[in-house]
């Protein structure tokens, strides 16, 4: 079990640690342009190549979606609580609650752990996060209109057309399914390597505080995702996926999200940072009970 689950982690470490190393040692890393990168081209790539060719039907994929958004929701609410606990404003909070990191994180441990049978949940519940965070997250931090941000996202076109396969039960041509893998096959390096580097790059500090905030969110998302994917009846596979997703550290928008609003950045960061790190320690044990 050791050896499995040191064979999940070791990619994850050896990606954000590449980014890490190359920013301290001072070399130049175009953030912008692989952000661009990744998400206009290889994160609709990964979404047609994961999900066309997915063994998971349309009711099932609905259901996952439906069951992250049920939990990105309770975690919203819990949030208000949580503020008080920590006595924090909640609009600082809200975010970090809501939005864990399932993309440049989460679906390198997905597709590790469980392999390209569960990587499709893995996928879905990256893009339903992805969803609320172009709709309810660019509404509340004033960055201009939601709606036109996500007509102009390319992966929510991808998700329409894998919708429309699942359906229909077709598959892409060959020449369009060997061009999307290709294509995809650059975004999950890129996530990690970029990570790192996002993670070199901030400033942190208050760490005792950030840990304190990990150590009451993670038992809150794993319990709701947890409940949740029971209630509606997921597979067991994507019942374990929706936990190990909605588990993984703040995701790094949530800093560039806490600046654009100056809504106390520097703590954000702080969340970011620890619960990242944190993460290095509660995930291998999380995938043991889970896979």
């Amino acid at each position: 079990m050791l050896a499995e689950l040191f064979a999940v982690m070791a990619p994850v470490l050896a990606g954000a640690g590449l980014g890490f190393l190359w920013i301290r040692l001072g070399h130049p890393y175009p953030v912008d342009f692989v952000t661009r990168l990744v998400f206009n081209i290889g994160t609709p790539s990964l979404v047609l190549a994961s999900l066309a060719g997915a063994d998971i039907d349309a009711n099932t994929f609905g259901r996952t979606m439906l069951a992250t958004a049920l939990v990105i929701i309770t975690m919203g609410i819990a949030t208000f609580g949580v503020a008080k606990l920590l006595r924090r404003d909640w609009r600082v909070l809200l975010a970090p609650m809501m939005y864990p990191n399932t993309g440049n994180m989460g679906l390198p441990v997905v597709l590790y752990a469980f392999g390209s049978a569960g990587f499709a949940y893995g996928i879905t519940a990256m893009i339903t996060v992805s969803l609320f965070q172009f709709t309810l997250g660019a509404a509340l931090n004033s960055r201009g209109n939601p709606l036109k941000t996500l007509i102009k996202t390319p992966t929510v076109y991808a998700i329409l057309i894998s919708m429309v396969l699942l359906l229909t039960n077709t598959s892409l041509p060959p020449w369009l399914a060997n061009t999307v893998g290709l294509m995809s096959g650059f975004t999950v390096p890129l996530m990690l390597i970029t990570l790192g580097v996002s993670l070199a790059s901030i400033q942190v500090k208050n760490l005792r505080s950030g840990l304190g905030f990990s150590l009451v969110r993670i038992p809150l998302a794993a319990g709701a995702a947890w409940l949740i994917a029971g209630w509606l009846g997921l597979p067991p596979l994507a019942q374990s996926i929706l936990v190990v997703q909605m588990c993984m550290p703040v995701a790094v928008f949530n800093y560039l999200f806490a600046q654009r609003a100056q809504r106390e950045p520097a703590y954000v960061a702080s969340l970011v940072f620890c619960s990242t790190l944190l993460a290095l320690f509660y995930l291998p044990v999380l995938l043991a009970l889970l896979m």
